[in-house]
């Protein structure tokens, strides 16, 4: 019992080394940690309810998550495909898409959850 707690921690520390990597390495990572603070930034002001922040926890933990694999899959290519090859720039382009389309639902989420609040706070009454 004891070695596999041990195995568990150690995985627990290889997944923050790999945090760490992605963040430090990945100019997109940031930006899209940065745009998920500003996304709970603006839900605090707005003050939204506990299903919309638990639409956007797991609308955000799944854009850092397809950045993570994107760049895992990068890496990876990276390493059996050294040279040039069409099937490791396909693998990299598929794995930039499922980003993307993660952001894409991100985007349409904090829509429906933050225009009708900032219209009625920006449109005048009437």
């Amino acid at each position: 019992m004891h070695n596999r707690s041990v195995s568990r921690v150690a995985s627990f520390g290889h997944a923050l080394r790999g945090v760490k990597l992605l963040l430090a390495g990945q100019v997109n990572a940031r930006l899209h940690l940065l745009a998920g603070l500003l996304v709970v930034a603006l839900g605090a002001w707005l003050g939204i309810g506990a299903l919309e922040w638990a639409l956007l926890s797991a609308v955000i933990g799944l854009v850092l998550c397809a950045e993570a694999l994107n760049t895992g899959i990068e890496i990876v290519v990276d390493l059996v495909s050294p040279q040039w090859h069409r099937l490791a720039r396909d693998a990299k382009d598929v794995a930039a898409a499922g980003v993307l389309l993660a952001s894409l639902g991100a985007l349409a989420t904090g829509a429906w959850i933050f225009l009708p609040r900032l219209l009625v706070r920006w449109l005048p009454a009437g």
